[in-house]
């Protein structure tokens, strides 16, 4: 049995910056994509577009993924933890969600105490 209530972003568990953990998965594959911060305007601004909006630390404003580059991230679903300080993101992702143009953010890895990239560049 389900149990539905009205969502309201102020109910989240923000740091004392405002913020939030956000980590986008793609639907369709469950690859993790990225992690970027959101306050709760941003999740509001997500929930009502269905584009997915961080806050930018850096530029101090709202950033919505994919409107300078293209790469954008659709919302399929919002998912809140159990503590209410970290968010998932469930999205269909149109190329690539990192800044340096791989599909993932996730795309070095530390084996036997060395960094190994994992992927290149998308083309």
């Amino acid at each position: 049995m389900s149990l539905s209530a009205r969502f309201d972003p102020a109910t989240l568990s923000y740091n004392e910056a405002g913020l939030i953990p956000c980590i986008a998965q793609d639907e369709s594959s469950g690859e993790v994509l990225m992690m970027a911060w959101m306050n709760a305007d941003a999740v509001a601004r997500t929930l009502e577009t269905g584009r997915v909006t961080y806050w930018s630390r850096s530029r101090q404003s709202f950033w919505i993924k994919g409107e300078t580059s293209g790469h954008v991230q659709e919302l399929v679903d919002l998912r809140v933890d159990c503590d209410r300080d970290c968010l998932l993101a469930v999205v269909r992702q149109t190329g690539a969600a990192c800044h340096t143009n791989r599909r993932t953010c996730f795309y070095t890895a530390v084996r036997d105490g060395e960094e190994v990239e994992l992927m290149k560049p998308m083309e």
